[in-house]
């Protein structure tokens, strides 16, 4: 016997499409909610590997910091030291300079000279002292600008202040002081004794020199002259 289906088959269909429809939104849902939980969780391991990352560079930095203050410290100790290099230096060249520029003093003064102050500043030195005329001191001031440790001279005064004392000329002068220039190795020792006329003056240019440093020049009688170009040249020879 064949069997009919008398219940209305379109009602059962749409009941089946819509089982159908609910399963696949649930299980939609479903994977929509497993993937956001996921991204959470791969988000947080992210956010937490970052901080992990950040914390690492803060110490970093903070290791970096303390280097760099250590260095900038180092910088100032190596001023220091080079600063108290270019001292002990200084001192080690000047104190050959020192036993020199005596030495030189002593060869440059000629007996119509005696020194009463000897002053260093620097580079410069301020001398002063008596002597019997103008003319010394002249002679005096170019004995002191040919030396090799010692450069140009810059006269500040002289006056007569006691005309009846056997120095009664009063000056004061400043030298600037300077290192040899190095000679060539096949220089002739022959300038030496240019330089030592060069130092040694006769009467009459002495006068003319005196004549621009002093207004108050005083004369000596020819015997003076002659006796103390004598003395002086005997000086330098």
């Amino acid at each position: 016997m064949a069997r009919v289906n008398l219940l209305p088959w379109r009602i059962e269909r749409r009941k089946q499409r819509e089982r159908g429809f609910y399963m696949q939104l649930i299980a939609a849902a479903m994977v929509a909610l497993v993937v956001v939980i996921g991204w959470s969780m791969w988000m947080g391991l992210r956010i937490d590997y970052q901080n992990e990352r950040n914390a690492y560079m803060q110490i970093q930095i903070h290791q970096l910091d303390t280097k760099i203050a250590q260095i900038k410290n180092l910088d100032k100790v190596r001023q220091r030291l080079l600063a108290r290099k270019k001292i002990i230096e200084k001192l080690q060249s000047s104190r050959a300079q020192m036993v020199h520029l005596f030495d030189e003093l002593v060869k440059r003064t000629p007996p119509s000279i005696r020194l009463t102050t000897m002053q260093q500043q620097g580079q410069s030195m301020t001398l002063k002292g008596v002597a019997q005329s103008d003319a010394a001191v002249a002679t005096y001031m170019r004995n002191l600008a040919t030396s090799p440790w010692m450069g140009p001279v810059d006269l500040k005064k002289t006056e007569n202040v006691s005309g009846e004392s056997r120095m009664p000329y009063q000056f004061a002068l400043t030298v600037k002081l300077g290192m040899p220039e190095s000679r060539p190795a096949g220089a002739s020792s022959s300038t030496a004794p240019r330089a030592t006329m060069r130092i040694v003056a006769g009467p009459a240019q002495m006068s003319r020199s005196a004549a621009h440093t002093s207004s108050k020049k005083t004369a000596l009688p020819p015997v003076v002259h002659v006796a103390e170009s004598m003395t002086r040249g005997g000086n330098h020879r």
